[in-house]
């Protein structure tokens, strides 16, 4: 098998000959530790990961210095010492704001630059991902987090608005790289911290899922996977995650209490599930021996049957250590072929490696 007939296997819930090996995000620091001044394609090709993650393409509208400068959605972005960009202000804070507003065009032909040469040089070989938004990310950047929960509050239609300014841009720009030829969709928002939901499950009802829904609906009617990503602590919307048809869900923290053994359990027979080995402290500050033993548990926990793509919990960022993630992705292909191991499922679904860390 290829990447390509890996991934895609995987997210039938199918035992593919390995467990596939793909990342969110792997920045630019890692992929220099590892091999020079490469780019992200030639660094997938490198490590041969199954599948790519493609992001549509944006433009600088107004640089203020190294470190700021604004996008086509007018949110002021800060470069961070590590090389990675945080918003840090958007342009709409009244509802006089988002009457006078104008989103970017989502049918600028520039918007898939990065997707068309993903394409030229792996299609048919390795998964392409498409990482796009659904409503809640792009409305806090737009109006500030604070100011967007306290919305839902005090004024629910004037958030709904905002959400379908971005939701119809976001859904656009989707259905273009699918008919570009992107293989799996995912949206990219985070709805949760480390210990809950950023909400209660009655306002994600009500502000966030129908827009999330709205997406998986456009990549079941153009017949591409859908992968959900959302860090933090899911138990209380889960339900609702998964009933919106979902394929797979990522990266599933176990820092964050999602044992990914525990949602195989629950919903292994309806979707498949992606992530789980920590970066947030193992692959940072653990050995390369943790590594291991973290991968070999969750292949037990996660890999029988198939359904499950090893990822790291978040991203490969600059905090990790190249050697770590290296391990990482070297267990994966050693103890990631099918059939597994039944002694080592059997020894290792019954560990909890992040208790170390915590």
């Amino acid at each position: 098998m290829n990447g390509y007939e890996r991934m895609m296997t995987a997210l039938r819930r199918e035992e593919p000959d390995r467990i596939p090996v793909w990342e969110l995000i792997v920045n630019e620091p890692v992929i220099k530790a590892l091999y020079g001044d490469i780019s992200y394609e030639d660094f997938v090709e490198r490590d041969d990961l199954d599948g790519i993650t493609i992001f549509e393409d944006q433009r600088v509208t107004e640089r203020f210095s190294d470190t700021q400068y604004k996008d086509e959605w007018g949110i002021l972005w800060t470069i961070e010492p590590n090389g990675i960009g945080y918003p840090s202000g958007g342009p709409i804070r009244t509802e006089a704001d988002l009457d006078r507003y104008t989103p970017p065009d989502p049918d600028a032909d520039y918007r898939l630059d990065s997707l068309r040469s993903a394409m030229k040089r792996f299609k048919g070989e390795r998964a392409i991902v498409f990482l796009t938004h659904d409503a809640f990310e792009f409305s806090h950047y737009l109006h500030g987090m604070n100011n967007l929960l306290m919305d839902y509050i005090t004024n629910p239609e004037f958030v709904k608005r905002l959400a379908r300014v971005v939701i119809d841009y976001k859904r656009r720009v989707m259905e273009r790289a699918i008919d570009e030829g992107a293989d799996i969709a995912l949206t990219g928002d985070d709805y949760a911290y480390r210990t809950a939901p950023i909400m209660s499950p009655d306002m994600f009802r009500e502000f966030v899922l129908p827009y999330l829904q709205e997406m998986v609906d456009v990549a079941k009617d153009k017949g591409v996977p859908f992968i959900k990503h959302t860090d933090g602590n899911l138990w209380l919307i889960v339900d609702m995650i998964v009933d919106t048809g979902i394929d797979a869900l990522d990266p599933l923290e176990p820092i964050a209490d999602m044992d990914i053994g525990e949602v195989k359990e629950r919903y292994g027979d309806r979707i498949a599930l992606a992530g789980n080995v920590d970066c947030t402290e193992l692959l940072t500050r653990g050995t390369e021996g943790d590594v291991v033993e973290a991968v070999k548990e969750t292949i037990a926990k996660a890999g029988v049957g198939g359904g499950y793509i090893l990822a790291s919990s978040n991203s490969i960022h600059p905090g990790v250590k190249p050697e770590n993630y290296r391990a990482m992705v070297k267990a994966a292909r050693e103890y990631g072929q099918y059939p597994l191991d039944p002694e080592m499922v059997e020894e290792y679904k019954k560990k909890d490696y992040i208790a170390k860390f915590l």
